[in-house]
């Protein structure tokens, strides 16, 4: 199977074999995947009215609309679908594609949805950079099953000029996730996401990262040596083919991927402007919870997250732990945080009069029950009511002459 139009040919025909069609379709998407870049609109919708196989073989002839055609521009003539197959073959990569059964339907239907109702006029449709669009492909890298390792996902985001907090933060929450069986989706950029993976691999959990280059370009190159782990036992995605560069704008249309694919998304730093900001914006666009970790009030990286608290509208939630993360995300009455740890004290469960008489006690001298009464503002016949409950309860001791308020206890194994 030399060029792409003997590939369509036969997926088109009707007495292709199911092995030719499926090989036809991928090529097809392959060949899509980088003539078109991601987040276009139209493109998705021709396609879902025509297939992918005649949308291709349209593009190729020259007979599909000009709106649509124009679309691929000089790309329209060039076809590395092939090689682009088999160069992610050699990186241990494959396209996933829709009609796969592990394409993930369930979580990327939000996409499909929002896409239905952009307007049809393409002067009014959202900017490409921010539109929210299902992928038409996906090129992954690594051994398990892209549907079944993100069924139970959180997105982890922030700032690539992270503080030791907002790291120390993400590699907890990673760890934590991973040893309650949650995968952390993030973007594998230096910073938080960088320790949120770090934190997942290190609880022997997988961890899959979101890139906006070629699934066999590593980007940034300093994190080569954590995009090899992640493979081994996760996932490398990307909307691109192998060998495309890491452009800036495919940064931004990226970030709606974290975001669809995953049950929650999870701010840990994030500056006034930022990347995990926008990711924020498309998970709530997406109807997905937004949740953020709150940082020091004088830390710039964390100006971003203070401001999403205080939109009332936008609606995220305060979150100090991988069990509020949880509780946010996952199924109702069965991923509940458990409440928060509280200190106990001999006081508590007092009546209000019984408080009244521990604080009249003095530390030193006893006095008489008349002195408390008179000091808690009570009867001397209450005072004498509570007195033995007090006493009991190792709070007040009799001294012979008085009462007064009981030592506190000696620590265990210190001298006598």
């Amino acid at each position: 199977m030399s060029t792409i139009e003997e590939a369509l040919e036969e997926a088109a025909a009707g007495s292709a074999t199911p092995e030719f069609v499926d090989a036809g379709v991928r090529r097809a998407r392959a060949w899509l995947s980088r003539a078109v870049e991601p987040g276009t609109v139209d493109l998705w919708r021709y396609v879902e009215d025509v297939g992918p196989v005649d949308a291709v073989r349209r593009l190729r002839s020259g007979t599909a609309p000009a709106g649509i055609r124009s679309l691929a521009g000089p790309r329209v003539e060039q076809d590395e679908s092939l090689i682009d197959l088999r160069r992610a073959e050699r990186c241990g990569a494959r396209l996933v594609v829709p009609e796969d059964d592990e394409w993930p339907a369930l979580p990327l239907h939000a996409l499909t949805v929002a896409a239905v109702q952009e307007p049809a006029d393409r002067k009014d449709q959202t900017e490409r950079t921010q539109a929210l669009v299902p992928p038409m492909a996906l090129w992954v890298r690594g051994n398990v099953c892209l549907d079944q390792v993100i069924d139970r996902s959180v997105g982890v985001v922030g700032s690539r000029a992270s503080t030791a907090y907002g790291e120390h933060v993400a590699g907890e929450l990673g760890h934590q996730l991973g040893e309650r069986g949650w995968t952390v989706v993030s973007g594998g950029a230096f910073g938080i996401d960088g320790a949120a993976h770090r934190g997942a691999l290190a609880a022997g959990a997988p961890t899959v990262a979101v890139l906006s280059c070629g699934v066999d370009r590593p980007y940034p190159a300093g994190n080569g040596a954590l995009f090899h782990r992640i493979a081994e036992t996760g996932l490398l995605v990307s909307e691109w083919p192998p060998g495309c560069a890491p452009l800036k704008h495919r940064f931004l249309v990226r970030n709606r991927l974290i975001a669809a694919l995953t049950r929650g998304t999870v701010v840990v730093e994030a500056a006034a402007r930022s990347g995990a900001q926008a990711t924020a914006n498309r998970a709530q666009k997406l109807g997905r919870p937004v949740l953020v970790v709150p940082g020091p009030v004088t830390s710039a990286l964390s100006v971003g997250c203070h401001e999403l608290l205080r939109d009332e509208a936008f609606g995220a939630t305060l979150v100090t732990s991988a069990a509020q993360v949880i509780e946010a995300v996952g199924s109702i009455g069965s991923d509940l945080a458990d409440p928060v740890a509280r200190s106990s004290s001999p006081r508590d469960g007092l009546s209000d009069l019984a408080v009244r008489v521990l604080d009249a006690c003095p530390v030193r001298i006893g006095v008489a029950p008349e002195r408390l009464a008179a000091i808690a503002g009570c009867d001397v016949l209450d005072v004498l009511r509570v007195l033995p409950a007090l006493e009991l309860a190792d709070l007040v001791q009799w001294t012979g002459t008085g009462w007064r308020l009981a030592p506190p206890p000696t620590p265990s194994g210190a001298a006598s």
